[in-house]
């Protein structure tokens, strides 16, 4: 893999030739002193000071009564245990003031992304527990608890070959529209290797969607059209991933692009069957088609992300386990 390509995977890049295709997003480049707010951990972690009042967590009320007025430290001990005050929180209001007027202009909540990558691992911190964001307070506190950023911010070309570069030139922050009704077993990742739509699946697997089984087919179809009509001769890549959602009216919407292997979990299949996929016959698409398919992930508290299932692994021996135990359910 090239730095190239996993560049041409920025939002930012491919946001404008798709923008008529995808979800309706406004675009930030993040001042340096943003991203080193995001990276620095040698102090407290102190959300950002809001210049219009809008924060992700509400102040505690002072009240004096609570005070227990029989303790009081004498002059001399208070002096003797004086500490530094602690540093004010930072503040960046010229992109507070643009962010703001970009959710209004969105309809007053979005869900925020870098470059590459969303702070989906984090949605449990946020008082929605989801993505869905008001303000910049709300985005510094999924941001500042997301240890998945950790790749756009420090680790985005690690798996290059031609690595010249820790980082990107700039950080952008994509605000995306928030739609509370998108429904995630219509979330699909596609898979295109030398120009060709080789694998698909679905995007969440820790859970069995019914409907997926009756609408395979036709599913299947319709990104496959998407595929050669509107992606195949505008996206720039021979080799690439990309996630896609279908709506209730049966179309096909780009949500994002990724690299061919890298980062990119390849979900259903394996990278090594995917590779030899190309001018293999019919499209595949893969969904979970039982409860004995659900992958582990974020209903277990981790992320499918960071699970080992290589074989022999400990995840590995839970899955065969939990396999022979609905097996016993259904013979019973």
């Amino acid at each position: 893999m090239k730095e190239e390509e996993v560049n041409r995977c920025q939002i930012q890049n491919w946001y404008p030739k798709f923008k008529s295709l995808t979800i309706k997003t406004k675009l930030h480049k993040l001042p340096e002193s943003f991203i080193s707010y995001l990276l620095d951990d040698s102090g407290p972690f102190l959300l950002p000071d809001s210049i219009t009042n809008e924060n992700a967590m509400p102040n505690r009320v002072h009240n004096p009564e609570e005070e227990n007025d029989d303790f009081q430290l004498s002059e001399s001990s208070s002096s003797d245990n004086e500490s530094d005050p602690p540093p004010p929180p930072p503040s960046f209001p010229e992109i507070e003031i643009e962010i703001k007027e970009s959710i209004e202009a969105l309809g007053g909540a979005i869900f925020p992304k870098l470059n590459w990558s969303a702070p989906k691992d984090a949605a449990w911190i946020s008082p929605s527990q989801n993505l869905s964001c008001t303000c910049l307070s709300e985005i510094a506190l999924l941001f500042r608890s997301s240890d998945s950023l950790l790749h756009d911010l420090c680790e985005a070309y690690d798996s290059c070959s031609d690595k010249a570069s820790s980082r990107p030139e700039s950080f952008f922050l994509a605000l995306r529209k928030w739609y509370p009704s998108l429904k995630p077993e219509m979330e699909f990742r596609c898979f295109v290797k030398s120009n060709e739509l080789v694998g698909v699946c679905q995007r969440e697997v820790t859970t069995f969607y019914p409907v997926l089984v009756n609408e395979k087919e036709l599913i299947k179809g319709l990104i496959e059209e998407f595929f050669y009509d509107s992606v195949r001769d505008v996206f720039e890549l021979e080799d690439y991933a990309f996630d896609v959602y279908v709506t209730k009216e049966r179309r096909v919407k780009v949500v994002d692009f990724n690299t061919w292997c890298g980062s990119t979990l390849p979900l259903m299949f394996s990278w090594d069957e995917l590779e030899k996929r190309v001018g293999g016959g019919e499209l595949e698409l893969r969904i979970v088609e039982s409860r004995l398919g659900v992958l582990p992930g974020l209903k277990t508290a981790v992320p499918y992300d960071y699970i080992d299932m290589s074989s022999g692994s400990g995840w590995d021996q839970v899955l065969k386990k939990a396999e022979e135990e609905l097996r016993d359910e259904d013979r019973s």
